[in-house]
């Protein structure tokens, strides 16, 4: 099965290369390869890969930026995936593409589901919402993974800033009141590996019968700031750290263009019903990945 993947680079992407790898050859690109704004290029990059597997991993992801940036954040995080469920289904082909807990506003106190009316407060997350409908409206075969606070090591992510702010400062400040699901890239990657393993040569038409969003994120909530004290107390090198306290903050200390939504949670219920398979709890995830 000949793979398009989007966004090799990516904390997501380069953990895709390897897991999508058993499936069958894999033509994986980012910006230096494909300007994702030249929709005309993007076209005839899909016609001429052909595949039978478009996964996107690529995305506008500068939340604060995107208030000033609003054409950019919605021709990459909007107008590409649009394009790309269209050239899927013309070439009959399954495309999978992720979104984020962004589309939410924060204000439930319990986990979203996919029956929660998207309401978001950014551009950021308006445009990753206009990209799950274009996904939607070309009725293909595709799929919309909504996934949470995704970290790598591999690459800057709220982990890497909190391990980099220990060793920099001996009180730290994180915020207590912004809750979601910490999501590992790499087993987010292995359990979409998983979901197309499951449908083998027959993906297309598999996942058309199962198209549609799904919730996909680490299992069970954390505030941010119980997720740094975790980071810290799991740090293989802890003799490095500087920092002696770590406190709570509230966002509204930290003025930011982007309003972000306070809680975001995500319930996973009915990807494990559809396709048997979810991610480990945060917690046990945070301790694989820092071990290396």
């Amino acid at each position: 099965m000949d793979i398009l993947l989007l966004g090799k680079n990516g904390q997501l992407g380069w953990e895709l290369q390897r897991s999508l790898a058993p499936l069958g050859p894999i033509t994986a690109l980012d910006y230096e390869d494909l300007n994702l704004e030249d929709f005309d290029a993007v076209r005839r990059t899909v016609r001429a890969i052909g595949p039978r597997l478009i996964v996107n991993a690529s995305a506008y992801t500068a939340v604060d930026r995107a208030e000033s940036e609003p054409e950019k954040a919605f021709a990459i995080n909007a107008a590409i995936p649009g394009l790309l469920a269209e050239e899927a289904r013309a070439l009959k082909a399954a495309l999978i593409h992720y979104s984020t807990d962004y589309v939410f506003d924060g204000k439930k106190s319990a986990a979203y589901t996919e029956a929660d009316t998207p309401k978001p407060l950014n551009v950021y997350g308006q445009s990753k919402l206009a990209g799950e409908q274009a996904v939607q409206a070309a009725a293909g075969a595709g799929l919309v993974l909504r996934t949470s606070w995704v970290y790598s090591l591999r690459r800057e992510s709220f982990v890497t800033k909190v391990l980099g702010w220990a060793r920099q400062q001996e009180k730290m400040y994180v915020v207590s009141d912004q809750i979601g699901n910490p999501t590992w890239a790499r087993m987010l990657a292995e359990v979409t590996a998983l979901v197309c393993a499951q449908a083998g040569r027959e993906l297309p038409g598999w996942l058309a019968e199962r198209r549609g969003v799904y919730h996909l994120a680490g299992n069970g909530l954390a505030s941010r700031l119980e997720w740094a004290r975790l980071i810290l107390e799991l740090d293989p090198a802890r003799n490095e750290q500087a920092a002696r306290e770590i406190l709570p903050a509230l966002t509204a200390d930290y003025p930011a263009p982007a309003e972000r939504p306070l809680f975001s949670a995500l319930n996973c219920d009915r990807f494990l019903a559809t396709f048997h398979v979810d991610l480990p709890d945060w917690k046990e995830a945070l301790a694989l990945a820092m071990a290396g």
